[in-house]
């Protein structure tokens, strides 16, 4: 599997053109043809950030939220859920570890 596959598992339902998905990879530091290494944090972390960045292209985007169209969901509900999965996204980006980051979860605050 490569990056591009990993982010369209990670935006299932969002249909964008493959130039878009390559241009979010590569503002992430990702290769879209590469092969995606799943034991590493950074490229984890890295498929994230880009996935954070398709969700908020599609929030600040009125015209696709009007053509998303799924049985009883109304476009205002899409909208609140779209949130809740960037606030998610968020959250999940900032307690992620990286390749390089130590194991301690504590730092020293001199005052």
């Amino acid at each position: 599997m490569n990056n591009i596959q990993r982010l369209e598992m990670e935006t299932k339902g969002i249909e964008l053109d493959q130039q878009e998905l390559i241009i979010y990879l590569e503002e992430n530091g990702l290769k879209p043809h590469d092969e995606y290494n799943a034991t590493s944090l950074n490229n984890k972390k890295a498929i994230y950030q880009t996935a954070l960045s398709v969700l908020e292209s599609v929030a600040n985007n009125p015209e696709l939220m009007k053509n998303i169209k799924m049985d009883d969901m109304s476009v205002s509900q899409f909208h609140e859920n779209l949130t809740q999965r960037i606030d998610q996204l968020y959250k999940t980006i900032r307690q992620m570890k990286t390749d390089q980051s130590s194991n301690s979860d504590i730092f020293m605050l001199y005052l």
